[in-house]
């Protein structure tokens, strides 16, 4: 009997330790300020030197940083913690005070963070505390959604960047212009418009799938630092091989839509463009058509969703402002095959494209990418400004137009043709004799 008592008396010690265990709970009281924050990201550090200074400015203001890159137990706090207000990991820095919940930080952020620590620790009679400040231009007033903080003016900058040079897709507009080439004989812009818009939305809508499934899979794995310099060394082959297609267009591995695949292409789109058959079946093929196409070319640009998700998950970026760059990015993407499309149908004719078209767009759009890769990698803290992203693009821009320059001016002290098919200055010469 007595030991019985004894192991009684020991198993409830030992739940009693259980309970009264130091580890990684939960804020120590509601008044503490707490959180999470992944080494190697930009934003924590500069949130984390923000709270350093509002520390000093309170000091009775208790802060509770966890490290969720390098801890499992700290992630399974965050998690814990989130799912309290419904909400599950999106992005860090998370900060959670008073009740309230911030995803990200900028200068919107930290004032909002300021302001509710402010009131926290104003005199409870004190009626001239500092109201919280009003959202300022940083945050848009979305339907459905509400007032949503799109994180930061860089984010927004590097955002319209991306989708623009991303929509100038050479692949995208090679079989967008001879699909419409092939239904202008038609002699219908009521079938033109018709086709062009299928053939748009199916291989928008596909091509969004793709960039919301980079998104998510990039946020689930932001806590993992060498994940964010993986992307960008894919993205940065991306756009190196794009590069290469300027000056060896499709020669070696190349991010183009392969000669074997032009021909098929071809017999289907002209299948669909000169079916006498009724509107609806003709669109139907006009989908299945661009379901195809979407398969094909995505690897031309992939490596500019990776990119731009890559950017949105390194800054903690929520799945509402998430939403609205999302919105802004294929707006943007939009505007050139849009444009493609308008001018079809308003003067019945289309200017197809061709592999010089093509070598210029590999350009631009490699050295895009290869200079974000390149700054994410070695200097990402050019990128959290709106001045700095404005930069990164600009030097992309001036890159450019240098070695276009210079490439005209080799192929003319060279004699090559500037255009496939086109005579050389040599040949010339060689024909007045």
């Amino acid at each position: 009997m007595r030991n019985r008592t004894t192991i009684l008396s020991a198993l409830v010690a030992a739940v009693l330790l259980l309970f009264t265990l130091p580890g990684p709970a939960l804020a120590q009281d509601d008044d503490a300020l707490v959180i999470f924050w992944r080494i190697g990201c930009p934003y924590c550090e500069a949130e984390r030197e923000f709270l350093a200074d509002l520390s000093l400015e309170y000091p009775d203001l208790e802060i509770l940083q966890y490290e969720v890159g390098s801890n499992a137990a700290n992630r399974e706090l965050f998690i814990t913690m989130l799912a309290e207000y419904g909400m599950e990991p999106m992005g860090v820095p998370t900060t959670i005070y008073q009740g309230r919940v911030w995803e990200g930080f900028n200068d919107v952020t930290g004032r909002e963070i300021t302001a509710a620590v402010a009131a926290a620790f104003a005199p409870a009679d004190d009626t001239n505390a500092e109201p919280e400040p009003a959202p300022d231009g940083e945050v848009i007033d979305v339907p459905i959604f509400g007032e949503v903080d799109v994180e930061d003016q860089s984010l927004l900058v590097s955002t319209l960047a991306i989708g623009f040079v991303d929509g100038f897709n050479p692949c995208s507009l090679w079989v967008l212009s001879m699909l419409l080439a092939l239904v202008l004989h038609t002699g219908s812009r009521r079938r033109v418009l018709a086709v062009g818009s299928v053939f748009l939305a199916v291989t928008t809508a596909l091509y969004g799938l793709y960039m919301i499934g980079a998104y998510s899979v990039l946020s689930y794995l932001a806590f993992v630092t060498w994940i964010r310099v993986a992307v960008a060394l894919l993205a940065l082959g991306f756009g190196l091989v794009n590069l290469k297609d300027f000056f060896w267009f499709g020669r070696g591995v190349s991010f183009t839509i392969a000669e074997r695949h032009k021909a098929g292409l071809y017999q289907r789109m002209r299948a669909v463009a000169v079916s006498d058959g009724p509107l609806p079946r003709v669109l139907a093929g006009t989908a299945a058509l661009a379901v195809g196409v979407s398969l094909i070319e995505t690897p031309c640009t992939a490596g500019f969703p990776v990119m731009w998700a890559n950017l949105l998950s390194g800054a903690g970026v929520g799945a509402a402002a998430a939403l609205v760059l999302f919105a802004v990015y294929m707006s943007v993407f939009l505007i050139d095959e849009l444009a493609v499309l308008g001018v079809a149908v308003v003067a019945m004719r289309v200017t197809k494209v061709q592999e010089r078209h093509g070598r210029i767009l590999k350009l631009v759009g490699g050295m895009v990418m290869v200079t974000l890769a390149g700054v994410l990698i070695a200097a990402p803290e050019m990128m959290e400004s709106a001045s700095g992203a404005v930069a990164v693009f600009l030097i992309a821009a001036i890159a450019t137009i240098v070695v276009l320059v210079l490439d005209k001016v080799f192929r003319r002290d060279q004699g090559e043709p500037e255009e496939r098919g086109r005579p050389t200055a040599r040949t010339r010469k060689a024909a007045a004799r």
